[in-house]
This record gives structure tokens, sequence and C-alpha cells, in this order.
């Protein structure tokens, strides 16, 4: 007696095979030992009837190193980070470490924003941008003369 046993597989299921991969872990490197990683930015944005609150999350930055671009609608925020880390036994240098990483978001809202009136703050890493949305500019019908 043969016993012949066929595997039926969905065309669909080798198709997507490839797509799926796990993420690899570069966390072991010379860095990881100090807790340096590259920067990331979490942002939430909440609308009100006056404009939008925003808050980025921008842990490690330096208030001087982040820059908000208005650009009607559209918010872009970026930031750069430097650091440096040396270690010394006595006048030898065991290790010198750097790391310089730049992160970048940019989003679009639902209404222009009167950049006059936007305000920034920044404080224990966290960037609280508040942005009024621009008036409508109202239709205005002109009389003929």
């Amino acid at each position: 007696m043969s016993n012949n046993l066929t595997r039926r597989t969905d065309p669909l299921d080798d198709f997507f095979r490839g797509f799926f991969v796990r993420p690899v872990d570069f966390g072991g490197g010379p860095l990881a030992s100090v807790g340096a990683e590259a920067p990331q930015m979490r942002v939430d944005v909440k609308e009100t009837s006056e404009g939008y609150e925003v808050h980025a999350e921008l842990p490690g930055m330096k208030k001087e190193d982040i820059h908000v671009h208005i650009d009607g609608p559209v918010v872009s925020i970026s930031a750069e980070r430097k650091q440096e880390r040396e270690v010394k036994d006595g006048e030898k240098v065991l290790r010198t470490e750097r790391y310089f990483g730049k992160v970048s978001r940019s989003f679009q809202l639902g209404q222009e924003i009167d950049e006059a009136k936007a305000a920034a703050k920044f404080k224990d890493g966290v960037l609280e941008l508040s942005l009024p949305k621009k008036a409508e500019a109202q239709a205005k019908r002109l009389t003929i003369d």
C-alpha cells in the first residue's frame, strides 16, 4: 500500500511569505553600553475649535537643536543630537564613543496655521506646540459700478 500525501498550499501564502521578515536587532553595538540609541520622535496631535496642540517627545535633545517650520497647514519638526563619551583611567583613554543622529517628522493638519500666534515650549524632553488655526478668508462679493 502506498501512502501518497499531497499538501495543498494557497498560492497567496507563498506570495506573502517573503514580505514579512522579523526586524533585526542591532542593539549589541558599542553604544548600547552607554545607553545611546537612534533618536526617535513620538508625536501626539489634538485638535480644538481654536487650533492644534502638538506634543513631541524628544528625549536627550537640547532646545537649541530643535527646529519647527510651519508652511500653511504643514508642520515640520526636526532635531539633531550629538553625544560623546570618553572613559579615562588616569591619563590613558580607554574608550571614546560618539553618536550623531537626526530625526524629523512632517505632517499636514486640516487647516492652515496662524504662524504669528503659534507658540512652542520645550520642557523635560517634550516639545509642546500651540498652533492656532488661521481665520478662513471670508468670500467678498463685489458690487459692480
